[in-house]
């Protein structure tokens, strides 16, 4: 079961058409209740910060209540991405660290735009592999980040890739309509994306994932939903310090 590694992996999220300055705020932190068809399974965590001239963004996911008696969570999911105005956005590094019931998995990610070669190893496994990448290629935590830089318009569609150490993924995203959605934070005028995934022409399953995004210069996911091969997960804003 890799359910709430999922959101990691597809929170889905061109370059002509990020704007000149990102639109959240650094630092931001956001909280998130995780349910499975609608029963709570767990937190988690979306927290950017300085680091030099680069951002880093990492994303926990933890289990709690009952989830936590017969299937502990504990992932970790970390991006580091660019500031400068010829990269903004695009990662340089990216790690993975998740621990769900038995199951474990060590990886990092290595970006080089230059050579458009992404250099990824198996820390358990001791392997190590490279992959051709395009210039739009983010990973799963730096996509969102490009998605709410971006210029969004209502049925406007952009085009990247996603490289999730195994697949190179041909993506999609489209804003569908506005809606007003009320959350434990309050009621927010939103746009609503959707996400579509594509390997080698056949469109994914599972991963696709709908986002909530505020209908202002901030583009705060306030709601993410992910489809999984059973039920959706469903991430909830409940706190944050995007007010500032």
């Amino acid at each position: 079961m890799k359910t709430l590694a999922i959101f990691a992996q597809c929170i889905l999220l061109v370059t002509l058409l990020v704007s000149p300055a990102f639109a959240f705020s650094v630092p931001e932190k956001l909280l998130y209740d995780v349910s499975w068809s609608g029963i709570k399974v767990g937190t988690s965590v979306l927290e950017v910060t300085a680091q030099g001239d680069e951002l880093r963004i990492v994303n926990t996911i933890r289990s709690s209540g009952l989830m936590s008696a017969f299937f502990s969570i504990d992932d970790k999911t970390e991006s580091i991405i660019s500031t400068e105005p010829a990269r903004r956005g695009t990662p340089s590094f990216y790690r993975e660290n998740i621990k769900e019931g038995k199951y474990r998995a060590r990886k990092k990610v290595s970006f080089n735009f230059t050579t458009l070669v992404a250099e990824s190893s198996d820390l358990l496994n001791n392997t190590q592999k490279s992959d051709p990448i395009g210039a739009r290629t983010y990973d799963s935590l730096s996509s969102i980040y490009f998605i709410r830089s971006s210029e969004l318009a209502l049925g406007q569609s952009i085009f990247f890739d996603i490289y999730d150490i195994k697949h190179l993924w041909n993506t999609e995203v489209r804003v569908v309509k506005r809606e007003e959605i009320r959350t434990p934070v309050g009621k927010f005028k939103t746009l609503v994306v959707t996400s579509q995934l594509r390997f080698n022409g056949v469109s994914a399953r599972v991963g696709n994932a709908t986002f909530w995004l505020t209908d202002d210069n901030r583009r705060i996911p306030v709601r993410i939903i992910t489809k999984l091969k059973k039920g959706e997960l469903t991430l909830t804003l409940v706190a944050g310090n995007y007010w500032r």
